[in-house]
């Protein structure tokens, strides 16, 4: 072989890899515990990032429809963007308010005569099983000592959490300090997030300029082509969950409110927030829902279960495909594993980060595929 230029940078390049892999090897510990650091220090940029590209959708909705018309005027035309992001602000708080005092006051009613309707179902469940296990006494004895007072536990509680748990929270500096660290990352996400957003297109050609000075051309395009998918992808993700969970929430709302179910709204909004939870989140709502009304009436329990069962299938069949599935471009069983995996590495956050992932995975791979197919001029049926 002969060792020329280009030959012996390609020897180097494999000699310094193969060093730099070897010594990552032998240093797992201190490599993963240098990468915690880093990510630590960077969280609040990450997170600040991850709020840009999230409200970057409904910023871009009011910029190019109900604020379209600003662009037209010069002098309108630069205030286009601080509307947008003011009106975008505006409406997040707007439906977070919207969601407190809509949970809030149900929540506390729900509590109240979920207590009542604990505390007037235990004796049922005793007798219950008194005559069920009416041949061993012991039992009987064991069933015959429980006492349960609901406003007993109900005070324990308030008086765990004006005393025990504010000497805590008084005493202990390192959750003072975690509370303010907290707020102060937060902060510096929002300001980042907002300076994103207000400078999107100058940041944008930045990075542009950077790729292309640093790699070739080739390289350069197509790094910008799968950072554009990637964009299209999860923007289209995240506005057909929250679409599709909205949808979902008012219909139980509906359907609820005309059966006269009890806790329609709470559960409907219970499910709605739940539901942006992929394929899992609907059926936790359900579960507490279930829970809720068992204690009210076991047959509406039993009723709205049904009601879910249907509804979901709706949901599921005519609603998400179109909503959500059409968006995402992902058949069925990739969206089941994307969700598996990623609920198992990173839990809830990890099955939204995973499903348009696994979608952009995917496409590159099937465009791959085809390309390869093509230049071998192969069909396959």
């Amino acid at each position: 072989m002969e060792l020329n230029r280009a030959t012996m940078r390609k020897l180097i390049f494999l000699i310094v890899l193969v060093f730099l892999l070897f010594a990552c090897a032998q240093n797992v510990d201190g490599i993963a515990e240098g990468l915690r650091f880093l990510v630590g220090i960077l969280s609040p940029f990450l997170v600040g990032g991850a709020m840009a590209f999230i409200l970057n959708v409904p910023l871009h909705f009011l910029e190019t429809k109900p604020l379209r018309g600003l662009h037209r005027s010069k002098r309108l035309k630069k205030l286009a963007r601080p509307l947008s992001l003011l009106l975008t602000l505006l409406l997040v708080i707007l439906v977070i308010l919207i969601l407190l005092l809509v949970i809030i006051p149900q929540l506390g009613d729900s509590i109240t005569s979920l207590g009542a309707s604990i505390q007037a179902a235990v004796p049922r469940f005793i007798n219950w099983a008194e005559e069920l296990f009416a041949n061993n006494p012991q039992i009987v004895d064991w069933l015959n000592s429980l006492t349960f007072d609901w406003n007993r536990l109900l005070n324990s509680i308030m008086d765990f959490l004006k005393n025990g748990a504010g000497d805590v929270l008084n005493t202990t500096i390192s959750a003072a300090q975690s509370v303010v660290s907290a707020i102060t990352s937060f902060f510096i996400a929002f300001v980042f997030a907002c300076y994103i957003l207000l400078q999107k297109e100058k940041l944008g050609r930045q990075a542009r300029k950077v790729l292309y000075a640093l790699l070739p051309k080739r390289v350069a395009e197509k790094i910008m082509s799968i950072a554009s998918l990637s964009y299209r992808i999860f923007a289209s993700f995240i506005t057909g969950q929250c679409i599709e969970a909205v949808i979902l929430g008012a219909m139980f709302f509906v359907v609820l409110s005309i059966l006269q179910i009890p806790y329609a709204l709470l559960i409907g909004c219970l499910i709605a927030v739940t539901a942006l939870i992929p394929i899992v989140g609907a059926f936790i709502g359900c579960a507490v829902g279930a829970f809720l009304l068992l204690m009210v009436s076991p047959a509406k329990a039993l009723l709205f279960v049904i009601l879910f069962l249907v509804l979901q299938q709706i949901e599921g069949n005519l609603i998400y495909p179109h909503v959500v599935g059409s968006s995402v471009g992902l058949p069925s069983i990739w969206v089941l594993v994307a969700v598996t995996v990623g609920g198992s590495l990173m839990g809830v956050s990890g099955m939204l980060l995973f499903i348009p992932l696994t979608s952009v995975l995917y496409t590159l791979f099937r465009e791959f595929v085809n390309r390869r197919l093509q230049e071998r001029n192969i069909r396959v049926k």
